[in-house]
């Protein structure tokens, strides 16, 4: 498919198309861009909101343009001005419009005179959606109060208005000041030795999209693990991470080995409180992460490298709207298993690869045949709704089917060219496929029709002859599962002393959805599941035996539910226990106790579980 002509801005080329459609956004790039962000923020805790100031560059693309137009969500504006190149402010008429539901509210900001920078003095809401704002009594260490920003994908709107839409690139400065005893960090290089004197001043040099603007402060102290990285966790909790991501510098180094220099200088970890809604969040330079990898074996510091591999695929070739994530998550998932496979051994990568490939041709019948595409129709697909499995694990088959067609060296050849082609770059599938054309199927010919490249893109389902990895200990595992729901084979005698994590994960993902009891309770009897500290475990352990109808292990289910703030390890034990009457009364019981504890995209997500089997029920 054929672009229109692109505009240069600097680094950036991106079709006018591209630039003028996100449907999450109600910005106007074709007529007005934002390449610099000076920001000023006071973080004040009692009140639960950020005082801010922002005050946009702005590259007027459209000589005729009459409007600034920004996304915004809850944010009080206190006032509007242009600031002249002579630093004189002269106030701008704006108007906000009615909030919608999902996108927030329209600022528009009449500027017939085409200011170069324009200054927004405003408040975030207690309720940010991007925010979490947690009491002393909700961290670790409940000395301090904790907050934190999750900016993916379009909750940054929530904290800063800007043009909210990964098309869009942007350098930025910023100016916290916060209580004393707080340390501030930023996506942007932190420094570990900076006095906590309430005083943080950050520049990130290269463009980023709005997502991954971020922000934490709290009681966090750091401490090094390598030349470039260093972790940062509250102070009970900083030597535990950094002992678990002593491999960091190891993982940077691989990486660079088969993909080309890391360019973003430092690469530090902060570790969340439990209440942290995803595994982690590849902001630059500061990758926000979740306390539940840190199981003392290293087990699941794979996590780390996802967000590490996003230092390529999707911080530093972005996809151009949430349509295209796919680019960002599919690719990053093929690098984390290449990483994980050269420093852990391509045994635990291919078992990495199996879970997640077992797991999506599990679920992907059951999902509307829009979203089973890698690049779907936008209409209809919500930001949130495209962050699915499908974008992270069928965009990773897709990589690897192509690595094991053009064979690696070639493969490798290509997509580190790849990631140099359109570095700095926010791009669309359709030009991902177009340096893929030539670069890569026409390149070496015979080896992959280009009428397959596109059933995988655009296609439902997964391809018939999509490549598997082998593992002769899954293939053992799933003989004894086999064995044990047959009766022939005791669950104490399963040979699991040795299983890692993911062995465990595994076993107990592929039994029946529900199982029958007595096997959960002979199960638990021998392995002692309930209570387990591993939350990969915990969630697909509890998940089956609420199913299977076993009520002693409801305590300890509610306890993980209350403990983990994460989407992906708490709401699946809701939707078991929405399943009947009294499980859903269970589950409502524990959501009260837990809610203050969850981040907004956590409690939307439970309450959204818990209205619909209300519903379902009535």
């Amino acid at each position: 498919m054929r672009f229109l002509p692109a505009l240069a801005f600097g680094t950036l080329m991106l079709p006018l198309a591209a630039l003028a459609n996100d449907p999450n956004s109600y910005a106007q790039p074709d007529q007005v861009r934002v390449t610099h962000l000076d920001l000023n923020l006071h973080i004040d805790f009692p009140h639960k909101q950020l005082d801010g100031q922002a005050t946009l560059k702005l590259d007027w693309t459209n000589p005729q343009a009459q409007s600034l137009v920004l996304d915004t969500r809850d944010l009080k504006i206190a006032k509007i001005e242009a600031v002249g190149r002579d630093g004189k402010t002269t106030p701008l008429k704006y108007a906000l419009a009615p909030r919608d539901k999902v996108l927030g509210s329209k600022l528009t900001i009449a500027t017939p005179k085409h200011p170069a920078q324009v200054r927004i003095v405003y408040t975030t809401s207690p309720g940010a959606s991007g925010l979490q704002w947690l009491t002393p009594a909700q961290t670790a260490d409940k000395k301090l109060p904790f907050m934190f920003s999750q900016s993916e994908s379009i909750h940054a709107r929530s904290w800063v208005p800007l043009q909210d839409s990964p098309a869009i690139r942007f350098t930025y400065d910023a100016h916290v000041t916060a209580p004393k005893d707080i340390r501030v960090v930023m996506s942007a290089p932190n420094d570990a030795k900076h006095p906590l004197d309430g005083d943080y001043r950050f520049k990130q040099t290269h463009p980023i999209p709005s997502y991954l603007l971020a922000i934490g402060a709290g009681d966090i102290a750091a401490k090094e693990t390598g030349p470039r990285s260093a972790v940062y966790a509250e102070p009970s909790v900083v030597a535990k991470a950094a002992h678990e991501f002593e491999d960091t510098e190891k993982m940077i180094a691989t990486a660079e080995r088969l993909y080309g220099p890391y360019r973003w200088g430092r690469y530090d970890i902060l570790v969340l409180p439990p209440s942290f809604p995803y595994g982690g969040m590849e902001n630059p330079n500061m990758t926000f992460a979740t306390p539940t990898v840190l199981v003392g074996d290293k087990s699941l510091v794979s996590l780390v490298a996802h967000e590490l591999a996003h230092s390529w695929s999707g911080n530093l070739i972005t996809a151009a709207s949430w349509r295209d994530i796919w680019l960002n998550e599919g690719f990053t998932t093929y690098v984390q298993g290449r990483i994980t496979e050269a420093l852990y051994g391509k045994p635990l990568a291919d078992e990495e690869a199996l879970l997640s490939a077992r797991a999506l041709q599990k679920d992907i019948a059951a999902m509307p045949a829009n979203a089973q595409k890698l690049a779907p129709d936008p209409r209809g697909v919500g930001a949130d709704d495209s962050l699915s499995d499908v974008a992270y694990d069928k965009g990773s088959w897709f990589l690897r089917t192509l690595e094991q067609r053009f064979g690696r060296a070639d493969f490798d050849a290509y997509l580190k060219g790849y990631f140099d082609h359109f570095a700095f770059q926010s791009i669309t599938t359709e030009q991902m496929l177009d340096y893929l054309k030539p670069n890569l199927i026409e390149k070496y010919p015979g080896k992959m029709r280009w009428d397959e490249v596109q059933a995988w893109v655009y296609g439902t389902g997964i391809p018939k002859d999509a490549p598997l990895p082998d593992s002769p200990r899954f293939s053992a595992i799933d003989k004894q599962r086999s064995d044990f729901l047959a009766g022939s084979l005791a669950a104490a005698k399963l040979d699991a002393k040795g299983w890692n994590t993911q062995e465990w994960m595994y076993f107990l993902d592929r039994l029946p959805d529900a199982p029958p009891l007595a096997k959960m309770q002979q199960l638990d009897a021998a392995w002692h599941l309930t209570g387990t500290p591993n939350a990969e475990i915990g969630m697909r352990w509890y998940s089956h035996a609420i199913a299977a109808g076993d009520k002693a292990v409801w305590p300890a289910a509610a306890e993980h539910m209350i403990r983990i703030g994460r989407l992906y390890l708490t709401t699946p034990l809701y939707k078991a226990f929405a399943k009947t009457p009294e499980g859903l009364a269970y589950a409502e019981q524990v959501y009260a106790k837990a809610k203050a504890g969850y981040h907004p995209l956590t409690q939307q997500a439970v309450e959204s579980i818990i209205a619909k089997a209300k519903k379902a029920q009535h």
